[in-house]
């Protein structure tokens, strides 16, 4: 067997293997003894078949596989041996590979094209200036922090009239144009919906100022043009929402008014745990932290953001695209036109080239994570998580706990080790440049992805 490599420029290279009788026979032979044993047919005793027989029934079918076995196996071999790094995977050769007759043919010859990892240097200093943008706190942040709070732990109040906001509970059936309750018709006894939802202003106005017991007509398809919220008043299937033509009336039962927990004792042992907060003064400095950490995160995604686009324009890395573009229509089987690859190609350019520059960051620093450094990321994560359903009071013990279960999952593994590692690279790039801190608004913080 012979393997030749022929360069066809500095991101593509066409590799030639040469495959001779000696080198598949022993093991097509020993395929079709094995085949030779199991082989139930008619005439034949179990394990008595004729070789001849098997080659002819299997020969052709395992000399392939065989053959594609050996070729795996050798540019595998080829690559490692050659330190030779490629993109995506080798491909048969559309212009170089000779058509096979494997009915008649010994020897064998196969071409595959290769696209080649480019070289690039890592050619950042402190003339490349990064901006870092600080996020100011600022009085209407901090009060719109801690209304989310209150709002979070407030309670629904009876009322005796409804506003423009109040929570209307009752019963709502289907009604025919003179008004009355339609035989069989849609009847949901024990429903709920807030008049602030409401979007027709002739309908809310109907609302607003109406007491227990109250009987209003309405057209529920104007009141919510949202099907899946129609559905949800009168419990049917949204798909049957568009079919509905009737108005509805709604008899109130109930009139309940949302309002924000106040800033208490009560409230502080709901959000925070029984006293661990105390005074509200304590409060605004939990909240004052809390503002704090979520910029943090916030500030360095956006960083982030402009490193990677900072760098990849800088280093200019080129790419075979042509072999690339190729390859993705492959991997996908037909199932994605080239047109869709075309279409999105830019972006999988950007990803593989910021995985490119990453790899070599690592490789080239020796970067590595502990699994105490995977486990502080891991309980980063699980503390957003449960942040985001406004679960607060977590322990450290609890925490660790169900970080250590996200760990044992290989996908939330693989993840989180991924992002660790490009968190590291950012820093190590960050160290490179020079930084350009500017402190923003929120609003014009918000605006800066408005740009892109």
């Amino acid at each position: 067997m012979d393997i030749t490599e022929e360069k066809v420029d500095n991101l593509n290279a066409i590799l030639k293997i040469q495959i001779g009788k000696e080198d598949y026979e022993s093991r097509v032979g020993d395929v079709l003894k094995d085949y030779k044993k199991k082989v139930r047919l008619d005439g034949f005793r179990p394990g008595m078949v004729p070789v001849g027989l098997i080659k002819k029934m299997y020969g052709k079918a395992v000399l392939i596989e065989e053959i594609n076995k050996i070729i795996s196996e050798s540019i595998s071999k080829y690559l490692i041996d050659k330190d030779l790094k490629i993109l995506g995977e080798p491909l048969p050769s559309d212009k170089e590979q000779k058509t096979i007759d494997w009915d008649n043919q010994t020897d064998f010859e196969f071409a595959f094209d290769l696209g080649l990892a480019p070289e690039f240097d890592m050619n950042l200093s402190k003339k490349d200036k990064i901006a870092f943008y600080k996020i100011k706190i600022d009085q209407k942040l901090r009060d719109t922090y801690i209304e989310n709070y209150t709002r979070r732990y407030g309670t629904f109040t009876p009322v005796e009239m409804a506003g423009e906001k109040e929570m209307l509970k009752g019963s709502i059936r289907q009604i025919d144009a003179e008004g009355n309750i339609t035989e069989n018709g849609i009847y949901a006894e024990d429903t709920s919906f807030s008049i602030e939802i409401i979007k027709d202003k002739k309908i809310k106005d109907k609302f607003v100022g109406t007491r227990i017991k109250d009987v209003i007509n309405f057209d529920i398809k104007k009141a919510f043009p949202n099907d899946q919220e129609i559905a949800s008043i009168l419990y049917i299937n949204k798909d049957d929402v568009p079919a509905l033509s009737s108005d509805f009336q709604f008899t109130i039962n109930e009139i309940s008014r949302f309002e924000n927990a106040e800033l208490n004792q009560e409230f502080f042992d709901k959000a925070f745990g029984k006293d661990k907060v105390k005074t509200v003064e304590e409060f605004e400095i939990l909240v004052e932290n809390e503002i704090k950490n979520n910029l943090t995160g916030e500030e360095e995604f956006k960083f982030s953001l402009d490193v990677k686009e900072k760098t990849i324009n800088k280093l200019e890395i080129e790419l075979p695209v042509e072999f690339l573009k190729k390859w993705l229509f492959r991997i996908n089987e037909g199932k994605v036109a080239k047109e869709e690859i075309d279409k999105d190609f830019e972006k999988f350019e950007k990803d593989l080239k910021w995985q490119l520059i990453k790899d070599k960051v690592i490789k080239e620093n020796e970067i590595k994570i502990t699994e105490d450094e995977a486990l502080d990321y891991a309980k980063k994560v699980t503390l957003m998580q449960f942040q985001q359903y406004g679960m607060t009071n977590i322990s450290d013990e609890q925490l660790e706990n169900y970080a250590r279960e996200l760990l044992k999952k290989e996908e939330e593994n693989k993840r989180i080790y991924e992002k660790k590692y490009e968190e590291k690279v950012i820093e190590f790039i960050k160290e490179l440049v020079k930084i350009d801190l500017k402190e923003v608004t929120t609003d014009e913080f918000n605006k800066l992805f408005d740009k892109k």
